[in-house]
């Protein structure tokens, strides 16, 4: 699928709104990125390069989650900083890309992204709850690339 379809298709203000809710219970930060353009090799490689690139692990509190769609290659991943990764299981980040895989195959991309985030930002809420102090350190909006 062309990456201007895959955006055209989603519902930008329903996943910010999402983003934003997830993070107003936590000190965590979720961020989402498409991928424009051809991708050549592993997504989570690419993902994982992409959140050093978004300076995502200059959080303070290591507590960054970054998912990482590339449309064309029907790929994506889901990456977590340091400290997100030390709390959550290799089953739990299993179940967020089986869930984002199913509503994907059913082409119901802002389900899925979503549902990831709600998900997501459950943990992060578990984990990291927020704190008075608690500032917004990286955006909300839908990134692209």
């Amino acid at each position: 699928m062309r990456t201007r379809e895959f955006l055209s298709k989603l519902e930008h203000d329903h996943i910010v709104h999402a983003i934003r809710e997830a993070e107003a219970k936590s000190s965590g930060e979720i961020r989402v990125f498409i991928q424009r353009g051809t991708l050549n090799g592993d997504a989570l490689v690419a993902a994982q390069k992409k959140f050093r690139r978004l300076r995502m692990q200059k959080t303070q509190e290591r507590n960054a989650v970054l998912i990482f769609v590339a449309p064309r290659a029907h790929k994506f991943a889901v990456v977590g900083d340091k400290a997100v990764h030390e709390k959550c299981s290799d089953e739990f980040w299993q179940s967020i890309v089986e869930g984002m895989q199913t509503h994907f195959q059913n082409e119901k991309f802002s389900h899925a992204l979503v549902d990831a985030i709600g998900e997501i930002g459950k943990v992060l809420a578990a984990y990291f709850p927020k704190t008075p102090a608690r500032a917004n350190e990286l955006p909300d909006e839908i990134a692209e690339g």
